[in-house]
């Protein structure tokens, strides 16, 4: 099976993001994201390509409040068909508090978005400790790869 093609956007201006390292980040990660699914009917096996738009928290506030009726700013937004929002100022804020620098938690919010495509969800709790633990894994080997 062929990977689904990732291609990263950078639609915001505020945050100074390298959107090159973020997507050789996400592209090496991938295949891990795949292994790692949780059913063989996951969104991620169908996909022929991924998008993900790097954002800022207006923007992602506007999408959040549209889709999942919440007017607050979010990390990442993940549709099934394909595309993934991340916010850069999410980020900024958030990457300093799990000691990590903006591109790296950018890229842990993209593999993130992966493995909900790959059929995980972190509504539960013990699904979300154990997806947190795997996407913090990928990330380190995805970085360790490039």
């Amino acid at each position: 099976m062929k990977p689904p093609k990732l291609t990263i956007y950078n639609h915001q201006r505020a945050q100074k993001v390298d959107a090159r390292w973020i997507q050789r980040t996400a592209r090496a990660a991938l295949p891990a994201c795949l292994v790692a699914a949780r059913n063989a009917d996951a969104p991620l096996f169908a996909l022929p390509e991924i998008e993900v738009s790097i954002i800022s928290d207006q923007q992602i506030t506007r999408v959040h409040a549209g889709f999942l009726e919440d007017a607050t700013p979010t990390d990442v937004i993940t549709f099934h068909h394909g595309e993934i929002l991340v916010s850069a100022d999410t980020a900024a804020r958030q990457g300093p508090e799990h000691g990590q620098p903006l591109n790296c938690e950018l890229a842990l919010y993209v593999i993130h978005g992966l493995l909900h495509l790959a059929g995980w969800d972190d509504h539960d709790p013990a699904e979300q400790k154990q997806m947190h633990a795997l996407q913090e894994d990928i990330l380190r080997r995805a970085v360790n790869s490039t």
